[in-house]
């Protein structure tokens, strides 16, 4: 039976900041357009987590039933190394995801914002076919168009949509920052288990373009989080703070596209976790200045 160390390493706690991240930015930028609202950032946040866990959850349990999950390095697979219940890992999931879908109800509630409960459906279906369902799109390559959408198009601009009701440049270009870093978590993921998850048939962005084309990905990524730094200081100015984060990408970066494989890429997760979150609390500072 799984303990509660391990039932927390399950949820990945090293993939957070990609929740967090974004409502961060997101709020910021409904700053800078002249209305924040706390509270309605924290529902926001609720939401993100709450989605990031169960879809960690929900992962655990597709790759375990699949054994995918049998032979692989980083953080414990609750499924995959038998130590917890198939079926308690999927109720983990659906509780993280009935936790999220109230507070979102909750949210566009109260910001007035109907039409995003259309986004949240499909966001529940995402978060689940990822790895689950009959033809996972996770399996075939697009596991980062995904993130890339609903943890930096969706999260930022929805973010800020319920607290302004409006969005500007800025606003995009932190969108699409965010997301960028989001998809860099993932490619890092995806890149340390290039290996295992060939081998067992999952075909990965990673898998189809092999490790040096991974790598350039990566750091085409990265790179283009700060390009979108220099498109929201055409709208305020002050979000050039946001390349204050850029030393944070250097580790990262360099482990990456050393000839480094499996567990030597672990530091990089860990390190592109933290880039994201200097890179959207460095970008916060300058929006909430403008």
């Amino acid at each position: 039976m799984a303990s509660l160390a391990q039932w927390i390493e399950g949820a990945r706690p090293r993939t957070l900041p990609a929740a967090l991240a974004p409502v961060m930015v997101g709020t910021a930028s409904a700053h800078a357009l002249g209305s924040s609202n706390m509270g309605l950032a924290l529902l926001a946040l609720v939401v993100a987590l709450g989605f990031q866990i169960g879809v960690n959850y929900a992962n655990d349990y597709s790759d375990g039933i699949r054994g995918t999950d049998e032979e692989r390095v980083g953080p414990v697979r609750l499924v995959g190394q038998r130590l917890a219940d198939p079926a308690n890992v999927k109720m983990a999931a659906m509780a993280s995801f009935f936790g999220a879908s109230v507070a979102g109800l909750a949210l566009v509630a109260l910001s007035n914002a109907w039409w995003l409960l259309a986004m949240g459906v499909v966001a529940v279906w995402a978060a689940w076919h990822y790895t689950g369902g009959k033809n996972p799109y996770g399996y075939r390559g697009l596991g980062e168009v995904m993130v890339f959408i609903f943890f930096g198009l969706f999260a930022v601009m929805g973010t800020t949509w319920t607290q302004v009701h409006r969005i500007d440049l800025a606003t995009v270009a932190g969108a699409i920052g965010c997301g960028f870093l989001a998809c860099a978590i993932l490619v890092t993921n995806n890149l340390r288990d290039l290996e295992g998850d060939r081998a067992a048939g999952k075909r990965t962005t990673a898998v189809r373009l092999g490790f040096a084309r991974t790598r350039n990905l990566y750091t085409f990524l990265v790179v283009g989080a700060f390009v979108m730094v220099l498109v929201a200081a055409l709208a305020h100015w002050t979000a050039l703070l946001g390349l204050l984060a850029a030393p944070l990408a250097v580790k990262p970066v360099k482990v990456v596209r050393g000839e480094n494989f499996g567990p030597q890429l672990l530091p990089a997760l860990a390190q592109t976790g933290i880039l994201q979150l200097g890179y959207a609390a460095a970008l916060t500072l300058g929006l909430a200045l403008a």
